[in-house]
Protein backbone atom coordinates (compact mmCIF):
# COMPACT_ATOMS: atom_id res chain seq x y z
CA UNK A 1 0.00 0.00 0.00
CA UNK A 2 1.47 3.15 -0.74
CA UNK A 3 0.25 6.81 0.81
CA UNK A 4 0.60 9.70 -0.89
CA UNK A 5 3.41 12.69 0.77
CA UNK A 6 1.87 15.97 1.48
CA UNK A 7 2.82 18.63 -1.39
CA UNK A 8 5.67 20.95 -0.04
CA UNK A 9 6.47 22.75 -3.46
CA UNK A 10 5.24 25.59 -5.40
CA UNK A 11 1.79 24.33 -5.27
CA UNK A 12 1.61 24.05 -1.46
CA UNK A 13 2.52 27.75 -1.17
CA UNK A 14 0.47 29.29 -4.13
CA UNK A 15 -2.53 27.55 -2.28
CA UNK A 16 -1.26 28.99 0.84
CA UNK A 17 -1.06 32.56 -0.54
CA UNK A 18 -4.72 32.45 -1.88
CA UNK A 19 -5.76 31.20 1.71
CA UNK A 20 -4.68 34.49 3.57
CA UNK A 21 -6.20 37.23 4.32
CA UNK A 22 -5.88 40.25 2.27
CA UNK A 23 -5.64 43.99 3.45
CA UNK A 24 -6.96 47.06 1.82
CA UNK A 25 -5.55 50.33 2.03
CA UNK A 26 -7.06 53.32 1.66
CA UNK A 27 -4.31 55.95 0.95
CA UNK A 28 -4.50 60.14 1.80
CA UNK A 29 -4.30 62.21 -1.26
CA UNK A 30 -4.50 66.21 -1.77
CA UNK A 31 -7.92 66.16 -3.10
CA UNK A 32 -10.88 64.26 -1.74
CA UNK A 33 -12.22 66.52 1.43
CA UNK A 34 -12.41 64.40 4.51
CA UNK A 35 -16.38 64.18 4.68
CA UNK A 36 -16.14 62.75 1.46
CA UNK A 37 -13.97 59.97 2.52
CA UNK A 38 -16.23 59.30 5.53
CA UNK A 39 -19.44 59.40 3.29
CA UNK A 40 -16.99 56.59 0.53
CA UNK A 41 -16.49 54.51 4.05
CA UNK A 42 -19.72 54.40 4.64
CA UNK A 43 -21.33 53.45 1.37
CA UNK A 44 -18.77 51.20 0.29
CA UNK A 45 -18.41 49.28 3.15
CA UNK A 46 -20.95 50.08 5.43
CA UNK A 47 -19.59 51.21 8.33
CA UNK A 48 -21.27 53.38 11.04
CA UNK A 49 -20.48 57.19 10.74
CA UNK A 50 -18.03 56.79 14.23
CA UNK A 51 -16.01 54.09 12.26
CA UNK A 52 -15.94 55.54 9.03
CA UNK A 53 -14.95 59.09 10.95
CA UNK A 54 -12.07 56.67 12.29
CA UNK A 55 -10.76 55.44 9.71
CA UNK A 56 -10.75 58.58 7.74
CA UNK A 57 -8.86 60.55 9.97
CA UNK A 58 -6.27 57.31 10.68
CA UNK A 59 -5.48 57.83 6.60
CA UNK A 60 -5.76 61.88 7.18
CA UNK A 61 -2.90 62.11 10.25
CA UNK A 62 -1.04 58.59 9.33
CA UNK A 63 -1.21 58.62 5.55
CA UNK A 64 -2.68 55.35 5.39
CA UNK A 65 -5.49 53.48 6.81
CA UNK A 66 -6.47 49.43 6.40
CA UNK A 67 -9.86 49.25 6.00
CA UNK A 68 -11.04 45.85 5.21
CA UNK A 69 -8.83 42.05 5.62
CA UNK A 70 -10.40 38.95 3.94
CA UNK A 71 -10.35 37.30 0.62
CA UNK A 72 -8.88 38.08 -2.07
CA UNK A 73 -11.53 38.23 -3.96
CA UNK A 74 -13.59 41.09 -1.88
CA UNK A 75 -10.58 42.52 -1.49
CA UNK A 76 -10.66 43.47 -4.53
CA UNK A 77 -13.91 44.82 -5.50
CA UNK A 78 -13.57 46.98 -2.52
CA UNK A 79 -10.30 48.32 -4.38
CA UNK A 80 -11.91 49.13 -7.63
CA UNK A 81 -14.85 50.29 -5.89
CA UNK A 82 -12.69 52.78 -3.74
CA UNK A 83 -11.40 53.70 -7.59
CA UNK A 84 -14.45 54.77 -8.60
CA UNK A 85 -15.21 56.96 -5.99
CA UNK A 86 -11.81 58.32 -6.73
CA UNK A 87 -9.92 57.66 -3.41
CA UNK A 88 -6.36 55.58 -3.76
CA UNK A 89 -6.33 52.15 -2.35
CA UNK A 90 -4.53 48.91 -3.14
CA UNK A 91 -4.10 45.83 -1.39
CA UNK A 92 -1.61 43.27 -0.05
CA UNK A 93 -1.22 40.36 1.28
CA UNK A 94 -2.22 40.48 4.87
CA UNK A 95 0.13 38.79 7.98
Amino acid sequence: MTTTAPVRGTEARDRAGTDLPWVVIVWDDPVNLMDYVVFVFQEVFGFAKAKATRLMLEVHNEGRSAVYSGPREQAELFVQRLHGYSLWATMERGA
